[in-house]
């Protein structure tokens, strides 16, 4: 089940048709465990608005048409054939297109963005549309670029579209299990049905994110299994209902029976919707999920298992009830056959907890990017697979998650109320996905206007129609969604306001680079062999904080380093381009500025090879500005020097390489291609570290002073010097700001987890120095 990440994945999926196959197999588990259990909980929803089966059955008639051309037009139609094509260099989702309108018009929401950042090979993408940009798409660019809040309603509507992908998380597991057990009503008796379903269901649930922790690589391979024996029991039970009750079920596929059955029902059919709306739950996993996939085999998939599956399940179900009009339940386990319904009962509840799976990690992934795009506070994220990029679990979310899910399962206790709330979150990230399309029709694949228009009106149509059915229901269930994306809406407004005041405050108090050079290269202090990295969110500049740092410490390291750990809205950062790297003031100085750039969806880990790769980079920057620059680029900062791209070890085979040994293990040895600066010996050190430099080009002696300062610097060891910032609202601000501040943002900074922990960073190497800001 499990896939390898980077290079070979993405060149694999082009390779064979194999390859393209058993990616679809493998899609079939990851991406369709939420859209293959929806006819659990369909039919019983819809019908839950007391609509009357009439001998004439159009009521059933005309539910069966709602289902097939709502599945038929947006998961087929918008999604497979047209949203599916507006990917991020390979990947999807609500961040994917905010990203690729970020990069086509300056509307990013990074405070720290660079002219540098322009320069990475994946942030700009091919245009589908040939044609060169239109004059409507230039003005709307224009437009776009030069209103603040246009910019900010495009950032709100993205983080819409995340927290109500959270608010699914929560919703989509609780239904899901809830229906799926839902099949123990016909073996149990009404007095003791409402005190078994819905403990079973909160063990199942407590059980499903207790697991969580140990990840899903174990017993991945067993996903696609699950899902495809569930959408062949299901075809298989509608192929023999439909043969067996109603043949000519298929007549329902006629548009007509839509317009019969609204005109019937009126209010009550249009109540309904909210019901039919669930059929295409999960439909956004299409496109969240392309990292993992390929395009070609998400819709092979989609096109030849899932989609007939589904309709023949849900004729199937049809064909059940137009024989069947005075069942009181109408539910997906009256249209099994009663010997089958124990074993369906099994697939199901295991179907329904693959479906919950990958909700939930698509929830743990939506908030990672958002806390790399500074629009939520940061978090613990574990790993839970070597091999599969972006596998992760965050520990607070996972319970904050369980705790919800259990609170609506025990106070809803029936799929009605709980299918309102899941269809008002689901049809919300629907309409917000076609909204950001118009945009990137226009700004991105430089089409016609009347084109985004167009698809925006015959699409937002439909979403508009099934939203305000789900709106409607607000005071039966739908208002959880609404809260849910609310509270998490107000934690991320409040964490990014707060974020943006403190990256304005660095930028206005940033220290000048006259004042830096005034103190001679010794910075007016002792330097100590060592290197010390201060980490700062400023990628141009001196920040405040090392003045304080410089007037209140009596001696500081040799070589110091001012870093920055950003990320950009591109998806991932090659290796070849992560760090980079300048001198700050006069090279005697010592002093280097090392930008770090990821990728939304990359992983930063803070351990011994990323030390590993920054020294090593600062190294292969001072040896190629002695034989000549590689790629540089300018800022716009009037403080910054050339900066130069440099990739991680591993990258520059040609470079610099570093080599770190236990003294006791050291031997004299050399290369005739190669030759080895070495550090001078010293009483009992911790390492020996050398810096493999190629014969040719020669460097300089400048260069070989510099280099020998760095690895002497680097065997001494590193030192982590962190500020320690307090937020407060200055005197005469507004009661709202000092709430936001002084309450909001402080209560989340402290009960987040601290810098010092997400790097990993050793205790005994670390130094904290506070500092309040008044924003």
């Amino acid at each position: 089940m499990d896939l390898e990440p980077g290079v070979y994945q993405k060149h694999a999926k082009r390779e064979s048709w194999k390859t393209l196959l058993t990616l679809a197999y493998q899609s079939i588990g990851v991406v369709y465990g939420d859209l293959s259990i929806s006819p659990l909980y369909v039919y019983k929803n819809t019908f839950a608005e007391d609509i009357g089966h009439s001998e004439t059955n159009e009521e059933i008639y005309g539910v069966l048409s709602l289902v097939f051309w709502t599945l038929t037009l947006v998961p087929l139609l918008k999604y497979v054939f047209i949203v599916l094509r507006a990917d991020d260099n390979g990947e999807g989702g609500t961040f994917a297109l905010y990203s690729l309108l970020c990069r086509h018009a300056r509307v990013s929401s990074l405070p720290n963005c660079q002219v540098a950042d322009k320069e990475l090979s994946e942030y700009k993408k091919e245009s589908i549309g040939s044609a060169p940009e239109t004059g409507y798409g230039s003005r709307l660019k224009s437009t776009l670029e030069k209103h603040k809040v246009l910019q900010r309603f495009l950032l709100v509507l993205a983080l819409i579209g995340a927290c109500m992908v959270i608010g699914d998380g929560v919703l989509t597991p609780a239904i899901s299990v809830f229906s799926a057990i839902s099949g123990l009503e016909l073996s149990v008796s009404k007095e003791h049905h409402k005190y078994v379903e819905v403990p079973v269901a909160c063990i199942i649930l407590i059980g499903l994110f207790a697991l969580q922790h140990y990840g899903t690589h174990r017993i991945g391979f067993l996903f696609a299994p699950i899902v495809l024996t569930w959408l062949l029991c299901i075809s298989a039970i509608g192929i023999y209902n439909i043969f067996h009750w109603n043949p000519h079920i298929y007549q329902a596929f006629s548009p007509c029976y839509m317009y019969r059955f609204l005109r019937k029902t009126q209010s009550k059919g249009w109540m309904s919707l909210g019901g039919i709306l669930l059929c295409i739950t999960g439909s956004e996993a299409m496109f969240a999920d392309l990292g993992h996939f390929s395009q070609l085999s998400i819709k092979i998939a989609f096109t030849s298992v899932v989609y007939p599956a589904l309709i023949l399940a849900y004729m199937g179900q049809a064909a059940y009830l137009s024989k069947h009009h005075l069942i009181e339940t109408v539910g997906f386990y009256v249209s099994v056959p009663e010997n089958l319904r124990w074993p369906v009962l099994v697939i199901a509840v295991l179907a329904a907890v693959v479906g919950s799976q990958a909700i939930i990690t698509g929830t743990f992934s939506i908030i990672k990017q958002c806390s790399a795009l500074g629009c939520f506070p940061k978090v613990k994220i574990v790993h839970t697979s070597s091999k599969v990029h972006g596998r992760i679990y965050i520990p607070e979310i996972n319970w904050i998650l369980m705790l919800l899910c259990l609170a609506v399962t025990v106070g809803f206790r029936d799929t009605k109320r709980l299918g309102n709330a899941s269809g008002l979150a689901v049809i919300t990230v629907m309409l917000v996905t076609t909204c950001l399309m118009s945009l990137i029709i226009v700004l991105c694949w430089h089409q016609n206007v009347f084109l985004a228009i167009c698809f925006v009106f015959f699409f937002g149509t439909i979403e508009a129609l099934y939203f305000s059915a789900s709106i409607i229901k607000f005071h039966e269930g739908a208002w959880v969604a609404i809260a849910i994306a609310f509270i998490f809406m107000i934690i991320m407004f409040v964490w990014y306001y707060g974020t943006v005041k403190k990256y304005e405050f660095d930028v206005q108090n940033k220290v000048s680079i006259n004042w830096l050079l005034s103190l001679g290269p010794s910075l007016g202090i002792v330097r100590v062999r060592g290197i010390g990295l201060i980490h700062t969110d400023l990628v141009s500049g001196i920040p405040a904080i090392f003045s304080h740092f410089v007037t209140n410490l009596p001696a500081f390291h040799q070589v110091l380093v001012f870093l920055c750990i950003k990320y950009v809205p591109v998806p991932h950062v090659k290796p070849e381009e992560r760090f980079l790297v300048g001198h700050i003031g006069p090279k005697e100085f010592r002093l280097y500025r090392c930008i770090v750039r990821y990728g939304y969806r990359d992983i930063h880990k803070d351990d011994t090879e990323f030390e590993k790769d920054l020294v090593c980079s600062i190294a292969e920057f001072i040896r190629s500005g002695s034989t000549g620059p590689k790629e540089t680029v300018e800022d716009l900062g009037k403080d910054e020097d050339k900066m130069t791209v440099v990739g991680m070890c591993s990258t520059h085979a040609d470079g610099i390489q570093i080599s770190e040994d236990d003294v006791s293990n050291i031997e004299s040895a050399g290369t005739s291609e190669h030759r080895e600066i070495k550090s001078p010996p010293v009483i009992q050190p911790r390492k020996r570290v050398r810096f493999v430099v190629p014969e040719s080009p020669k460097i300089d002696a400048s260069a070989k002073e510099e280099l020998q300062e760095l690895m002497e610097a680097r065997e001494a060891g590193i030192a982590y010097i962190l500020g320690h910032s307090y937020m407060k609202a200055k005197r005469g601000s507004s009661m709202l700001k000092k709430l936001v501040i002084n309450y909001g943002y402080e209560f989340l900074r402290r009960n987040s987890r601290a810098e010092t922990y997400a790097f990993s960073h050793p205790h005994a190497s670390t130094l904290e120095v506070g500092m309040v800001y008044h924003v």
